[in-house]
């Protein structure tokens, strides 16, 4: 059974999945020249050509299956179509020159839409290539959409710069923007850089934010105490509810972190697929 990446403030799939559904204006179209909607992805990225250590798959998908797509899929052809696009789409930016194919991979929740990619990627398994680029598209829409209070959790969760710091390309005291920046560059380098590299970083950072949130938690209910805030049985049960959900959100983040770093790991030994 897949599992979904958890981030604070979820109330779809996944955090970023509800930032990025309110902000789809309906847009489905192709990404531009060369690039067909996700629909038919198998066959617009042209061919996955993953390297020598990785097995090769079909080039195009059949054209029944983006078809059968808009009405629903047998469970194991929509499996093929994500493991397919997936491959297709990381290949097809691998092999291009051109910087506005980049950008509009890097915008692809915003231009195409949440809905499209969920359908495809959603239920993937964590330890798969859709499953983990997924979850690295809702890292960065997440990353986006809540970088005041993100820049604050990292802070928390690194007072000291230590080599999570280091791995994720993070200063020790970041701003909204340099959230803003570092999400945009996490993904891209899950594209153009190192694959293994984009999602140490993307571990990194998730599991220091996880850090912050218990860090967060655990004040929480210590500035309560210290301000006399329990004045009754509801109100303290009210405080340690509200840092309990912390600290479940907490949890889900450091799950989701190890899947990008074995994510990382498989990818090095050339089975992420």
């Amino acid at each position: 059974m897949s599992t979904r990446p958890a981030f604070p403030d979820s109330s779809n799939s996944s955090a970023a999945a509800a930032a990025a559904h309110a902000a789809h204006n309906g847009a489905a179209g192709s990404l531009g020249p060369g690039f067909g909607s996700l629909r038919a992805a198998g066959a617009a990225f042209g061919p996955a050509r993953m390297g020598s250590s990785r097995p090769s798959r079909p080039a195009q998908l059949d054209p029944a299956v983006a078809d059968g797509l808009a009405g629903g899929m047998d469970p194991q052809a929509l499996s093929e179509m994500s493991h397919l696009s997936a491959a297709a789409l990381l290949d097809r930016v691998r092999h291009s020159e051109d910087p506005a194919v980049v950008e509009r991979v890097l915008t692809l929740v915003e231009t195409v839409g949440v809905d499209e990619i969920a359908e495809l990627w959603s239920d993937a398994e964590p330890d798969s290539l859709p499953g983990v680029l997924w979850r690295l598209y809702m890292l960065r829409t997440w990353m986006r959409s809540n970088r005041d209070s993100i820049a604050h959790l990292w802070r928390l969760g690194e007072p000291v710069a230590t080599t999570a710091s280091a791995i994720a390309g993070v200063d020790q005291a970041p701003s909204e923007d340099d959230i803003v920046r570092l999400a945009d560059s996490i993904l891209s380098g899950a594209f153009v850089g190192d694959f293994a590299v984009a999602l140490d970083r993307a571990a990194a950072f998730t599991d220091v934010v996880a850090l912050g949130l218990r860090v967060e938690a655990r004040r929480m209910v210590t500035r309560a105490e210290a301000n006399g805030a329990f004045s009754s049985d509801a109100d303290e049960k009210a405080v340690r509810t509200k840092a309990a959900r912390l600290m479940h959100t907490a949890g889900s983040l450091m799950a989701t972190a190890k899947d990008f770093q074995h994510g990382a790991n498989l990818w090095r030994r050339g089975r992420l697929e």
